[in-house]
């Protein structure tokens, strides 16, 4: 007995370790699988029909709608196939560093109709990355203390 492709697909997204989530065009979110469940904290119950708010964290958020709206209104992003890193917030209220790409959604016109994102917790390694920036400039200033370059 075969699975049909749409099954398969649907396993994919409920089943992802990464969060993925889809909102329509006000921002709303429609789709929010196991892995945001998990990485963010909410369960699909309290996420679906929320705001991204819900995962933004405040001071970002105006800047983020003009973004998204502007997203809408042209169909384009500027980010294409770039690989975001964005502080989110966790239902805990800790914020924590989130990388992720979208896709944007279109119907048969083209016209946009909103936004999936594939998203996943990168605080470990921006904690790492961030450690290393600081011992490089730890490591700089010793140099340049003694003169050595």
């Amino acid at each position: 007995m075969t699975t049909p492709l749409q099954d398969i697909h649907e396993h994919i997204i409920c089943q992802s370790p990464d969060a993925v989530l889809y909102s329509d065009r006000e921002g709303t979110i429609r789709l929010w699988n196991q892995g945001a469940e998990r990485i963010f904290g909410f369960s699909a119950a309290e996420a679906l029909g929320q705001s991204l708010d819900l995962i933004i964290p405040e001071r970002l958020r105006e800047r983020h709608w003009d973004g998204y709206f502007e997203v809408m209104k042209t169909g384009e992003s500027r980010y294409g196939t770039d690989l975001l890193s964005v502080p989110a917030l966790h239902r805990d209220g800790r914020q924590f560093s989130c990388a992720f790409s979208i896709v944007m959604i279109k119907d048969a016109q083209g016209q946009p109709l909103g936004v999936a994102s594939i998203m996943r917790d990168a605080n470990a390694a921006f904690e790492r990355e961030k450690a290393l920036k600081a011992k490089v400039a730890e490591l700089e200033a010793k140099l340049a203390a003694t003169g050595s370059t």
